[in-house]
């Protein structure tokens, strides 16, 4: 089985192709490539393989997609999206030849929370990620909370605003102090819990410059170096907890490195690198 690892801002990743869906992407197989000790290692895998060939590409197919994106977290459970991951998986259909979008083209691709555009962007990848909502809406949005997340560092529950970006995400606002202090060895706990868990984002704001600073516990994996749908999720908690007046461009700094966040309209777009870094053959 030949495989190349990838990363988007340190967020690294197992990739395989399976074109006609000879070799699933299971819960088991994907926990044991992620494996760092006895696997290859990553914080998840994903696996290309044509819409037409699986049933859950069904609609991509119906769209226009030939690749989906099938993608596992690191304890092989399954993700809805990855903003991170969808830009390594482009730069590896590229380099497999298996897609050919030039500089300023989009290509779509088929994922589980639906089919994304994604396009490349002067050596960097641009995901359209659709439409986003505030799981908790607008009356949420004014309390900047509707759940209460527990987290080892940390002196007190904190208040965490619900969205999704295509997989569901709680963000919480904290001081450069209590950032520093986080402990993410531990997993933190969402109250009330969402039913399939969530992404959870501690952010640093200074809105006049529009700029985020980011760790994030992801479900499934741990405590990442970055988080793309995590950073999109970050930069919309910011802007609505900034008003009208609020950036609609945001800079997301993140341990792996920096990503770029817009809103336009009622969609949001995350911009930043993937990197291919390695290729092998699982004995």
């Amino acid at each position: 089985m030949a495989f190349t690892l990838g990363h988007g801002t340190g967020n690294d990743f197992v990739l395989y192709a399976d074109p006609t869906n000879e070799l699933p992407l299971t819960e088991e197989l994907a926990a044991a490539l992620a494996d760092r000790h006895f696997g290859v290692g990553g914080d998840g895998v994903i696996r290309a393989v044509r819409c037409a060939a699986i049933p859950d590409g069904a609609e991509a197919a119906e769209a226009g997609a030939e690749w989906f994106m099938d993608y596992r977290n690191s304890d092989g459970s399954l993700a809805e999206m990855c903003g991170n991951g969808i830009r390594v998986f482009v730069a590896f259909l590229q380099a497999e030849n298996l897609a050919h979008p030039d500089d300023g083209e989009a290509i779509l691709v088929g994922t589980r929370s639906g089919p994304v555009l994604v396009r490349c962007a002067d050596h960097e990848y641009a995901v359209d990620l659709g439409k986003w909502k505030f799981l908790g809406g607008q009356a949420a949005v004014r309390r900047g909370c509707d759940c209460e997340v527990f987290a080892a560092g940390l002196d007190r529950p904190l208040g965490g605003l619900s969205l999704s970006v295509g997989n569901p995400h709680v963000v919480v606002v904290l001081s450069s102090t209590e950032l520093e202090a986080l402990d993410l060895t531990t997993a933190p706990t969402i109250s009330p819990a969402p039913p399939g868990g969530a992404n959870i984002e501690f952010i640093v704001v200074d809105g006049a410059k529009g700029v985020i600073r980011m760790r994030v516990y992801e479900r499934g994996s741990g405590e990442t170096l970055s988080c793309g749908t995590g950073a999109a999720a970050a930069a919309l908690a910011a802007w609505a907890r900034a008003g009208a007046e609020g950036p609609t461009t945001w800079q997301v700094e993140l341990p792996g490195g920096v990503l770029r966040v817009r809103m336009l309209d009622d969609v949001v777009e995350l911009t930043g690198p993937a990197k291919l870094v390695a290729r092998g053959t699982l004995n």
